[in-house]
């Protein structure tokens, strides 16, 4: 299934190591935008239910839209918009929502009243680049209402030890990747594989989703361009097996 991005608002705060060199910042340099301003789309709020002149959804069923990754889906600045996005992915429940937040500490307060335990096409992932924000962050994810649950460990900055939080159960997939761009800080194959034989140790599926653009594999260093880090982290999955 081929997925696709829905952005209903664009900008962010830094609010984490991981930040440091954001993706979004970064292009939004060469543009001349500035990150910091939270705006609401104006011309893709309602992409997901958009239709073509026949009345159907552009958007196909079963496919899996990553969420607000120009931004942070529960960012405070769209408490305002964000009931409206609810009703869209509501009205959606023939695809998947991919939402990835650094903002999990204010889940509970951003949910639609009818959330109960979560919707089933909804999937909650918390990213945690380091060991402290993992340990701040993962509890609390544990502990939420949602039918799906991932952990990014994204950009990975350090190796990060997931074996307390992978063996509740509760976590469905773990995806890792490294910083892309100028300035990106290494990502280590070694703390790849690490992460990589804790998931399997608990039966939790695992995906290497980019290398980033400063790799490190077997002591050698590569300098890998942005438009090459996925199918290079691709190749590189099989030497975790």
């Amino acid at each position: 299934m081929k997925g696709l991005f829905w952005n209903p608002w664009h900008g962010c705060h830094k609010c984490s190591p991981g930040c440091m060199n954001c993706y979004v910042y970064y292009l939004d340099n060469i543009r001349n935008i500035d990150s910091s301003v939270v705006t609401k789309s104006k011309t893709n709020f309602n992409l997901p239910i958009k239709k073509d002149r026949s009345g159907k959804y552009k958007i196909d069923s079963g496919v899996e839209i990553a969420t607000c990754f120009t931004s942070d889906f529960f960012i405070k600045e769209a408490d305002l918009w964000r009931e409206d996005a609810w009703d869209i992915i509501r009205q959606r429940k023939d695809v998947n929502f991919l939402i990835c937040t650094k903002r999990i500490e204010r889940f509970n307060e951003c949910i639609p009243k009818d959330w109960n335990d979560g919707y089933d096409n909804v999937i909650i992932a918390v990213t945690c680049e380091n060991q402290q924000k993992a340990d701040e962050r993962l509890p609390i994810l544990l502990d939420i209402n949602a039918k799906h649950k991932y952990v990014f460990v994204s950009p990975i900055l350090e190796y990060v030890d997931l074996s307390y939080y992978l063996k509740s159960g509760k976590i469905d997939m773990v995806s890792v990747g490294g910083e892309s761009y100028e300035n990106a800080r290494v990502c280590d194959f070694e703390w790849v594989k690490k992460i990589k034989h804790t998931c399997d140790k608990y039966n939790v599926l695992f995906d290497f989703h980019q290398t980033g653009s400063n790799f490190l594999m077997n002591g050698k260093k590569y300098k890998i361009k942005h438009s090459d880090e996925h199918s290079q982290a691709k190749k590189g999955m099989k030497y975790l097996k």
